[in-house]
């Protein structure tokens, strides 16, 4: 059986790097019919905290990204993992070390300066060391000293590394807690992980890894280390771009399904198609559709994405989500308007649903004052006639509808002799409070008589006194 897995560190939330991941390996595993885990890698004890955990599942619950396993904790499987180093021991596969950091870092400054890679000189590796009372020991992993490691990634192709070029690091500290390349070992083996998909800042621990493995005799997963997110300056994706947390896009007004679509196209795609649904990610996804080459963020092309999935949701949907930010802001939203029809003007016209809740506030609040240039514009004093004639014939109005609506406002038009923007941009102004709205007849129709007709005297009050 496939599976994968999901295993963040919670030192800090989860940014868009990791759920890219945490997505790439829950597609992996739904397409195959697999299981996904989730494992909170938390041995950093120093920097790993319970409201980054939380963080982390929020995130998860928030994209659904369900996991068939988990949460597991590193923090408690510690038994487990002191069992495997002294099973290394034993073999011969590793072995207790002595050196100082004084000396170690000694050793590096002398091999920089001779313009050699720092490593360990396995000073302590055939002195057959034992823990005792007072001493302040590691353990060291017993890499062979001779031939290739290898293993198959799925992006890179297949990886060889010289066993040379690595060093006997370290799989305990001195205090006894384990380190990540062992933990992340014993999980894999444990938990039978088949695919391992992230982030190729990683490769560089995979064939340690695999040596690790291999001395446990446990199977060697295959791998896929994607390439890094970046900025679109092509630096690296940081906080200096914007916001990276996951959930402060879910503070920002963005559908989990339409960040989850973006950050599968950061990495993966299908031809040309830029919209998928949940559904359509799982049928189309496949480990050889991964780039090769890094992606670059672009906030543009989310807003679009984004755009696009508010306008295919169910209203009812994008209903629910204006109604709760509503609240969230204080703002009453119960009374006789229609709602519904009110949300589905605007959400093609807006990004995000913040972005629809700003636009229609002025459906349920007064506003304090006019947007200054769309008033200065607006408000001319030629725009005195054009309002009070609207009111008087609104006022007088049978049929309170967009159609008869628009009728008054053409009708208008043809009596003053002017072009359509100068009856229905001061209207504009006047009902909402700025330039931007969907068809002014819809918006009138929506707003209701009575906070039409309170509105247009308030603005030839307002061109009056100019």
């Amino acid at each position: 059986m496939i599976k994968t897995r999901f295993a963040p560190s919670p030192t800090g939330v989860l940014h868009v790097g990791g759920a890219r991941t945490a997505l790439f390996c829950w597609l992996y595993s739904k397409k195959m019919k697999g299981k996904f885990v989730l494992r909170i890698e938390d041995t950093d004890l120093e920097r790993s905290t319970p409201e980054s955990v939380q963080a982390i599942l929020d995130a998860m619950q928030w994209l659904d990204l369900d996991y068939d396993e988990g949460p597991y904790y590193q923090t408690q499987r510690f038994a487990r993992y002191q069992q495997a180093i002294r099973q290394l021991v034993e073999q011969g596969d590793a072995y207790h070390c002595e050196c100082s950091r004084e000396r170690l870092d000694s050793l590096r400054e002398q091999q920089m300066a001779a313009k050699e890679k720092p490593r360990y000189d396995g000073r302590c590796r055939d002195m057959g060391l034992k823990p005792g009372a007072g001493k302040s020991m590691v353990v060291r992993f017993r890499n062979p000293e001779q031939g290739v490691v290898s293993f198959k990634d799925h992006v890179k192709g297949e990886v060889n590394v010289d066993n040379r070029e690595l060093d006997d690091l370290i799989i305990e500290r001195s205090d006894g807690s384990p380190t990540y390349n062992l933990s992340v070992v014993v999980d894999d083996m444990e938990m039978d992980i088949t695919h391992v998909l992230r982030g190729d800042d990683h490769v560089n621990n995979t064939s340690r890894q695999v040596n690790i493995l291999r001395a446990l005799n446990a199977p060697v997963p295959e791998y896929a280390h994607v390439p890094m997110i970046l900025g679109d300056d092509g630096k690296r994706l940081s906080k200096r771009h914007g916001a990276v947390g996951v959930m402060e896009y879910f503070e920002a007004g963005y559908l989990p399904a339409a960040l989850l679509n973006y950050l599968v196209r950061l990495g993966w795609s299908h031809g040309d198609q830029e919209i998928f649904t949940r559904d359509e990610m799982i049928e189309l996804f496949t480990l050889d559709g991964l780039n090769k080459s890094a992606s670059s963020f672009n906030t543009d092309k989310l807003n679009w994405i984004n755009q696009q999935h508010m306008m295919s949701a169910p209203l009812g949907d994008i209903v629910s989500l204006v109604k709760q930010r509503l609240d969230r802001l204080g703002i009453s939203h119960s009374g006789a308007l229609d709602f519904a029809s009110v949300v589905d003007l605007y959400r093609q016209r807006v990004s995000t649903i913040n972005e629809l809740v700003d636009s229609i506030l002025y459906f349920f609040q007064d506003f304090a004052e006019y947007d200054a240039k769309a008033a200065a514009k607006a408000f001319k004093p030629t725009a005195l006639q054009p309002l009070q004639r609207l009111s008087a014939r609104f006022a007088a109005l049978d049929n309170w509808s967009a159609a008869d609506i628009h009728a008054v406002i053409e009708a208008i038009t043809v009596e003053l002799d002017v072009g359509m923007g100068k009856v229905g941009q001061p209207l504009r102004v006047a009902v909402t409070g700025g330039s931007f709205s969907p068809p002014i007849d819809q918006t009138v129709e929506l707003l209701g008589r009575e906070r039409c007709l309170t509105r247009l005297e308030r603005a030839i009050a307002h061109v009056s006194a100019e």
